[in-house]
């Protein structure tokens, strides 16, 4: 049974708040709802929302309810208490972990092979149908559904994405990066090591939509016990593309690219809000969507 899970436990500090609550949509939708939809109509049948304890009753009421009978959800939390009993965090830690962390914090919840995504991020329907019959075919170890950088930007101001160095289709490196638009140059800055570099508006980018193997939870755990046991710091973060660098180095598996047709939609910033709202509402009059989706 396929796997829809939903990374949800992270605070938006550039949005100023939970942006995985806003509503979006006429009747309420925030953009993980567009997310359930697509999923379902493409063939998964489970959904694993990672969120914060504390969020969990606003979800049960709020969000969860109103699927009723439409697809199986589940509910996993991330929090920072949930790593090996031999390892104390530096004072004054409240940072979570990383999606790397969230996914370890939800394992127990995936029995099969899943995708797993962003809360915040409108993907579209192809993203969720390719992955689908990517799960589906069998032949292959994992893949990242990607975009053009220019997708993905926002006007606003800076972003976070990782830059795909891809080579005869396969994932050859995901550079976690901060990307600014200087004039008529996109610059990318790497959150690994500072590195600086140029990228072309339609340089691949990754956001968070993967689609794995219930055998990547082997990978995650070997990797987290090593960053766990590691030199960590305030702001030390466990992500995904960071596990998927060094297995790839290792030559432990490969990670085929998907370039989805659909619409990419984010919200990074407060002022992207009334954007999502517009183009959402676009996707409704071109028929793509319902006015009500649990309607």
């Amino acid at each position: 049974m396929k796997t829809l899970v939903i990374m949800a436990a992270g605070m938006g500090s550039r949005f100023g708040g939970l942006k995985q609550i806003e509503p979006v949509g006429p009747s309420g939708e925030i953009i993980a709802d567009y997310s359930v939809y697509d999923a379902k109509k493409a063939g998964f049948e489970r959904v694993v929302f990672i969120i914060r304890k504390e969020n969990e009753d606003y979800f049960k009421e709020h969000i969860i309810n109103k699927f009723n009978d439409k697809i199986e959800v589940e509910l996993a939390f991330q929090e920072l208490s949930y790593i090996p009993e031999d390892v104390i965090l530096p004072e004054g830690r409240v940072k979570m972990l990383g999606t790397g962390h969230a996914l370890y914090c939800a394992q127990d919840y995936i029995d099969d092979d899943f995708i797993i995504i962003n809360s915040d991020d409108f993907y579209g329907y192809d993203s969720f149908l390719q992955a689908s019959k990517f799960l589906d075919s069998k032949n292959e170890d994992y893949m990242s559904v990607n975009y053009p950088f220019y997708v993905t930007m926002s006007k606003y101001g800076k972003v976070k994405r990782g830059v795909v160095k891809e080579d005869n289709g396969y994932v050859k490196e995901i550079i976690e990066s901060e990307i600014s638009v200087d004039g008529d140059k996109i610059i990318a800055s790497s959150l690994v090591n500072g590195d600086i570099f140029e990228i072309e508006k339609d340089t691949p980018v990754a956001v968070n939509f993967f689609a794995f193997r219930k055998s990547f939870l082997n990978v995650l755990n070997q990797e987290f016990d090593k960053f766990i046991h590691g030199d960590i710091d305030l702001k030390s973060e466990f992500l995904l593309p960071d596990i998927l660098k060094c297995g790839l180095a290792e030559k432990k598996f490969k990670v085929r690219c998907a370039t989805s047709k659909s619409k990419w939609i984010g919200m990074t910033y407060k002022e992207d809000e009334e954007d999502v709202k517009k183009s959402i509402n676009e996707l409704i009059s071109l028929g793509e969507y319902p006015n009500n989706l649990w309607g």
